[in-house]
């Protein structure tokens, strides 16, 4: 057999080195979520969401009613659609003034196959949360047969309410508190703000795949 040549020698080198030299891993140090005081945790969620083009109002509990009331009226929304069996379709239902002169409400009381022209049509849902995330400006929703998913993508403006201690300081402390190992949602949704996508020239467009409105009301 003759001598190897060099591209051979280089091999066996390179093959050697793979065999001798350990591999290096990182060793990182342990990592602590941000401890934030409630307050801290509201303007930290606000500043942040605010940057991602949502607009936030903290309300004192049900005056949320007439923040919301509020808006509509001054957007000139005609129609706004929610859960009528939920805790805040409730509310709504309630206190809502049918002679108010202006939104008309729309309860989901059908199948999608059945509401699913009327769905298109309206200008506002509103929905629930499981929460907020400050760190990571998020709206943590769980959809259910009573407050679908469509009603926060469909409409051009989404509504959410949030329970100001329930915005936590970062997802591991949310996942931790609503206790995900044990029951962890078959589908859960992170919202940090209007739908937004960018073209090949990285345009920014908002609305395309989902509303071009998020409005958050933190309930404290």
């Amino acid at each position: 057999m003759g001598k190897p040549n060099s591209r051979e020698n280089i091999f066996s080198r390179l093959n050697k080195a793979v065999r001798t030299v350990p591999a290096w891993y990182p060793d990182p140090s342990p990592w602590e979520p941000a401890r934030l005081t409630p307050k801290e945790r509201i303007s930290q969620f606000k500043e942040l969401m605010t940057a991602g083009r949502s607009e936030v109002y903290p309300v004192k509990g049900d005056e949320w009613v007439a923040q919301l009331k509020k808006i509509l009226h001054e957007r000139r929304i005609n129609t706004l659609t929610y859960g009528p069996e939920t805790e805040i379709g409730k509310v709504l239902a309630t206190e809502w003034e049918t002679n108010d002169g202006s939104t008309r409400l729309i309860p989901w009381n059908n199948t999608i196959e059945t509401f699913r022209d009327e769905l298109f049509k309206i200008d506002a849902g509103i929905t629930s949360t499981m929460g907020g995330i400050a760190d990571g400006a998020a709206l943590i929703l769980w959809p259910t047969p009573e407050e679908p998913r469509l009603l926060s993508l469909v409409p051009p403006v989404h509504f959410a309410l949030v329970r100001a201690d329930k915005i936590f300081a970062s997802f591991t402390e949310a996942i931790k508190k609503l206790d995900w190992a044990k029951k962890a949602p078959t589908n859960s949704l992170l919202i940090s703000g209007p739908s937004r996508t960018a073209d090949i020239e990285m345009i920014l467009q908002f609305g395309v795949h989902g509303p071009t409105d998020l409005i958050v009301l933190v309930v404290e």
